[in-house]
C-alpha cells in the first residue's frame, strides 16, 4: 500500500503575511536602488543627461509603435522599422557609454569612449538613412 500524500494548507494569515513580507522586501529594495542611483547622478551630471535620453529613446519607439498600431497600416514599413532600430540602436549605445563613463574599463580613457560613440552613432544613423529608400 502507498501512502497517501499529506494535504498542504495553509491559513489565510500565513499568505498575507507571506504577502506582506514580500512587497516589504521590494520596498526595500527599490528604495536602496533608487538612493544609489540618486548618489551616482548626484556626483556626475553626465550621467543624468544620458538617462533622460535613454527615457527620450524609449517613449519616441513607443510613440511610433502606438502610432501604428493606431493607424492599422504597415504602408511606410521601412520608415517605421528604420526609426525603431534607431531608437534601439542609439539606447545600446547610450548605455554602453554610460557604463564607460561610470566606470572607465582599463586602458580606454573617458574621451576615446564618447568618440567611439559619436562614430558608432554615425554608422548607425547613416544604415537606417539608406535603409528607409
Amino acid at each position: 500500500m502507498t501512502p497517501k500524500p499529506k494535504k498542504i494548507t495553509k491559513t489565510a494569515s500565513t499568505a498575507s503575511s507571506t504577502a506582506n513580507t514580500v512587497t516589504q522586501d521590494f520596498k526595500e529594495a527599490y528604495r536602496l536602488a533608487l538612493k544609489s542611483y540618486k548618489e551616482q547622478v548626484s556626483s556626475d551630471a553626465r550621467l543624468k543627461l544620458i538617462d533622460i535620453f535613454c527615457a527620450f529613446l524609449v517613449v519616441i519607439a513607443g510613440v511610433q509603435t502606438l502610432f501604428m498600431a493606431l493607424i492599422r497600416d504597415t504602408f511606410p514599413f521601412n520608415a517605421f522599422l528604420s526609426g525603431f532600430i534607431i531608437c534601439v540602436g542609439q539606447f545600446v549605445l547610450l548605455i554602453s557609454l554610460r557604463l564607460q563613463v561610470q566606470e572607465p574599463f582599463e586602458g580606454v580613457p573617458k574621451n576615446r569612449a564618447f568618440g567611439e560613440f559619436v562614430i558608432a552613432s554615425l554608422i548607425l544613423h547613416f544604415t537606417t538613412l539608406h535603409f528607409i529608400n
